[in-house]
């Protein structure tokens, strides 16, 4: 954060489940010790001191979490990212929807994918906010990958999408896609901007954490779909990127205007999962 206030920065964004290691790679059945990886609210005594930073450099921050809520009384785990402001305060926060991976124990595999063992699928859905000059929105990992992220957030007008991840370059069920890691990382960034005309940060953990080799690709893409600036190496590193909102605006009211160009209408039916057709042909 300090380096980036350095090099003009407004806005750093940090890693998925920046502040622990990456446990739903490991297996574990005692509840006291899966909650320890867990905040119950931000600030937290762990983090005040980043807060309280970014409010005496004037720097605001996106922070990849794992949330322990109580929702409707009930304790529930979630997958999270915290959007905060250049005074140190929380503008909104997000839960991660798209959760990968598996339940069960996998002992044959080198690591595990526990996403969904681990955490609810996040409850708040895709909101954007008026932040940093202009309209900002987060998703997190295996989000990326999905249109409807990119989409959703396009039609709340979204000129930023922050996005923080850890993606291994080893599949344990689909061995035959690691070559393919980082041309589907680039792919889902690349075509998400462009098709819904917004800058999207793309922020990860790279090299090896805990005996995982994680892909890196720290990419910054432009609304034009092109590659801004993106990480040069495996090692820590800040990628730095003036990114002109403005630019969005070519493709939000030219080429990709929703509102004059969309035609749900004419889609035809729709197909839900189960087989059956949604009511008039809209989304579903």
């Amino acid at each position: 954060m300090r380096q980036a206030h350095e090099c003009g920065c407004d806005l750093v964004v940090f890693t998925e489940c920046a502040l622990t290691a990456f446990f739903p790679h490991w297996y574990m059945e005692d509840e006291d010790e899966i909650d320890s990886y867990f905040e119950r609210g931000l600030p937290s005594d762990a983090t005040r001191p980043l807060f309280e930073e970014a409010a005496r450099l004037n720097i605001g921050f996106y922070l990849g979490f794992a949330e322990l809520a109580f929702v409707d009384g009930r304790k529930r785990r979630f997958n999270s990212s915290v959007l905060v402001g250049g005074d140190g305060r929380i503008v909104g926060k997000f839960r991660k929807i798209h959760l990968p991976g598996h339940e069960d124990h996998r002992p044959g595999n080198p690591f595990q994918n526990l996403e969904k063992r681990y955490f609810d699928v996040g409850d708040l859905g895709f909101p954007t906010w008026n932040a940093f000059g202009g309209v900002v929105g987060m998703c997190i990992c295996n989000d990326r990958r999905w249109p409807e992220t990119y989409r959703v957030l396009g039609l709340r007008g979204a000129e930023m999408v922050l996005v923080g991840y850890n993606t291994p370059y080893h599949i344990p069920e689909h061995p035959e896609m690691d070559r393919l890691a980082d041309f589907h990382h680039q792919l889902s960034l690349q075509s998400g901007a462009y098709q819904n005309g917004c800058w999207v940060v793309a922020v990860a953990k790279a090299g090896v954490e805990e005996g995982v080799s994680q892909i890196g690709k720290t990419s910054i893409i432009a609304p034009s779909g092109e590659i801004a600036a993106e990480s040069r190496s495996l090692d820590d590193e800040l990628v730095v990127c003036r990114c002109d909102l403005d630019a969005t605006t070519a493709y939000k009211q030219g080429v990709l205007n929703f509102a004059g160009n969309r035609r749900i209408e004419h889609y035809g039916p729709i197909t839900s999962q189960s087989g059956a057709s949604a009511p008039g042909g809209t989304e579903k």
